[in-house]
């Protein structure tokens, strides 16, 4: 594996992150807003279908399958595409994956290239990547577009500029478009958008694309989204270039049709998405007469090899455990850094990094509460909070010997004795003599931690073993 697999927006810790995030109340207000809308409307679409959970553990079933089975899965598609007429390149991480690419937009001859939304793209740099090389890549989809203008950071895996309302990206287009929007209505915004983008469609060369999924017995790559950009950007261009991880794999045509239930629904909250492109290989005279298959590692074989976090790779994208968890309402996607925000990017990143003395992936998995609401509403089923307690494990492992740790052993030495831990008890209850208001406001180090941000209840005067021996014994 190369350094640094994943692309960190440049945020600090989780911690302290999403301290400065919880003061921003514009933020909260526009998250909380967005976050409910959607999770309400999928709640509605999701109970239309009596046969819901039974979809979600065929769709767990069929991932949990190409897990197991990826190498035969993965040379299935490469002789597919290839027998269609298309290129496969391996790309064993992010720098492998950005060399590729960069080099067949050279030689395609071109200085721009339009993209289609791909969490793959941003989690490698790509962007960036080609900027370097002299390539400008041009953010098609709505809120990349609204992102890339406003020079800023995405927040949310389905929309990146959730965090974002009317006026401020008004201001932003103004500031960036030659043709600038004359209000905030969504009307006039995505009609400024449009013709922003529409100049840039026609005269592409090249275009970038991700995957949603990859049939592996035909080679066909599926796109979906709910504009029309990927559209254009799939049919216009003479060059197609896809990156795409290689667990969004899917055995057939019959397994997509679960997915294809799945996804809209729990994504936008709608019952198929209003444009689903599917494509195998070249066909002569329509479409890209190149296309290109770029098959992205970047530690997802590291993953794999985890008994309990390979579950994470079974994640399609959607964002429902975004809409439905008090921690990233909350906090934002910004806080946590990484290009995958909330519960499944808690999980999701840390393992790509594979390296828990990274302290940015270290922090991420304990980003929640342990509600449990990513798991209930994952449409692939991936039990989110097992795999975060797995994670902290990893990392408090990875930190060794430290006063937290000496602290749990000795707290570990006390309770398993009986009369140590009663008298342990004795003596903690004089403590609360130091504060007759019943809590704790403050504690010297490593106390102190605690109490930051929490008080800490006064011990009873009188424990329940002492009470029941006075009352039953």
């Amino acid at each position: 594996m190369g350094s640094n697999p994943v692309t960190w927006l440049g945020s600090p810790v989780f911690p302290k992150a999403a301290k400065a995030a919880l003061a921003d109340t514009q933020l909260r207000r526009n998250l909380r807003k967005a976050t409910h809308t959607i999770r309400d409307k999928r709640t509605r679409v999701v109970s239309e279908l009596p046969d819901w959970e039974e979809l979600r553990r065929a769709g767990e079933a069929i991932k949990d399958d190409v897990l197991s089975n990826l190498d035969t899965y993965l040379e299935r598609i490469e002789a597919a595409v290839t027998a269609r007429g298309g290129v496969v390149h391996w790309a064993r991480d992010a720098r492998e994956a950005n060399e590729i690419v960069l080099r067949l937009a050279r030689e395609a001859g071109t200085d721009e290239v339009v993209k289609v939304k791909s969490m793959a793209t941003a989690e490698i740099g790509l962007n960036e990547a080609l900027e370097a090389g002299g390539i400008r890549a041009i953010e098609t989809d709505l809120a990349e577009l609204i992102v890339q203008l406003g020079h800023d950071r995405p927040s949310h895996i389905l929309v990146p500029a959730i965090h974002r309302n009317r006026s401020e990206i008004k201001e932003i287009f103004q500031r960036e478009m030659a043709e600038k929007p004359v209000s905030d209505e969504p009307r006039e915004l995505a009609e400024a958008a449009r013709r922003h983008l529409r100049r840039k469609f026609l005269s592409a060369k090249v275009a970038v694309s991700g995957a949603n999924f990859g049939v592996a017995d035909t080679g066909s790559i599926v796109v979906v989204e709910s504009e029309g950009n990927g559209r254009m950007c799939l049919t216009l261009p003479e060059v197609l270039i896809t990156v795409m991880g290689i667990e969004k794999l899917v055995p057939t045509w019959q397994d997509l049709e679960v997915f294809l239930q799945l996804l809209p629904r729990s994504s936008t909250a709608e019952r198929m998405n209003p444009y689903t492109s599917v494509w195998t290989g070249v066909t002569p005279g329509d479409g890209p007469q190149q296309f290109h298959l770029v098959l992205l590692d970047n530690g997802r074989t590291d993953a794999l090899a985890d008994r309990v976090g390979r579950q994470a790779l079974r994640c399609i994208r959607c964002s429902a455990c975004l809409n439905v968890c008090p921690v990233y309402e909350r906090t934002g996607g910004q806080a946590y850094g990484s290009v995958y925000p909330g519960p499944i990017g808690a999980i999701l990143s840390p393992q790509l990094v594979n390296d828990m003395h990274d302290k940015q992936a270290a922090s991420l998995p304990y980003a929640s509460s342990l509600c449990g609401a990513c798991y209930e509403v994952c449409p692939v089923r991936i039990n989110i909070p097992e795999v975060l307690v797995h994670l902290r494990a990893e990392a408090v492992e990875a930190k060794g010997r430290t006063p937290e740790s000496v602290g749990m052993a000795a707290l570990g030495w006390l309770f398993a004795d009986a009369r140590r831990y009663e008298n342990a008890q004795k003596v903690g209850s004089l403590a609360r003599h130091l504060a007759p208001s019943g809590r704790i406001s403050s504690l010297p180090w490593p106390g102190s931690k605690w109490t930051s941000t929490r008080d800490v209840p006064t011990p009873p005067a009188e424990s329940f073993r002492t009470w029941w021996r006075r009352n039953r014994g």
